[in-house]
Order: structure tokens, then sequence, then C-alpha cells
């Protein structure tokens, strides 16, 4: 079974970027769709980012403009730029992937005002 490992997040001030990765334990080739969710204190986790196999992507309207997101299927790693960071983006980052439907065990992204 596949296993994805985010790394990258941290503590950054408001304005700042970040960069998160996911790597996977193997070719993330077969994989249709690959995203980031995020999921703030006391609320749901949504979705922030996809990108399909043929590299179609989708974000939040809270995100359009802000972050982009990546695949390198040669490197077998799903990225997540963040620009222009706003209090309001922090949460933990997931990765996620389909099919099979497989998470990462996430990422903190904090930023400070």
């Amino acid at each position: 079974q596949v296993q994805l490992l985010e790394s990258g997040g941290g503590l950054v001030q408001a304005g700042g970027s970040l960069r998160l990765s996911c790597a996977a334990s193997r070719s993330i080739f077969s994989f249709d769709i690959m995203a980031w969710y995020r999921q703030a204190p006391g609320k749901q986790r949504d979705v922030v980012a996809t990108i399909t196999n043929y590299g179609t992507t989708a974000y939040a309207d809270s995100v359009k403009g802000r972050f982009t997101i990546a695949r390198d299927n040669a490197d077998d790693t799903v990225y997540l730029q963040m620009n222009n960071l706003k209090p309001e983006d922090t949460a933990v980052y997931y990765c996620y992937a389909a099919y099979p439907i497989t998470w990462g065990q996430g990422t903190q992204v904090t930023v400070s005002s």
C-alpha cells in the first residue's frame, strides 16, 4: 500500500510563503487525482487544490491566485506552493491521492498576523 509523507510546513508571518511537498512511497502515475486538503481546529477538512493525471488543476476560491499545485510523476511528488499567506490559512494540511483513496499524516502550517 502506498504511503504519502508531507513536509514543508511551519510557522510563517502573514504575507510569507511556504512550499509543501508530498512524497509517495511508490509511483503516483496511476493516481487519477492528487490533492491537498486542510483542517483548521474545530472545523471540517476541506479541499484546497486538486490536480489530475493530465495536469488539470482546481482550487478553492479562498486560495485562488495565491496557491499553486503541481505534480512530478518522475519524482512521485506533489507540491503546494503557497504565497501571500494569511492567518486564516492556518491549518493542518493533508496530502490525498485516489484511487485507492490514500491520506498522508498531515503537516502543520501556522501563519501569524
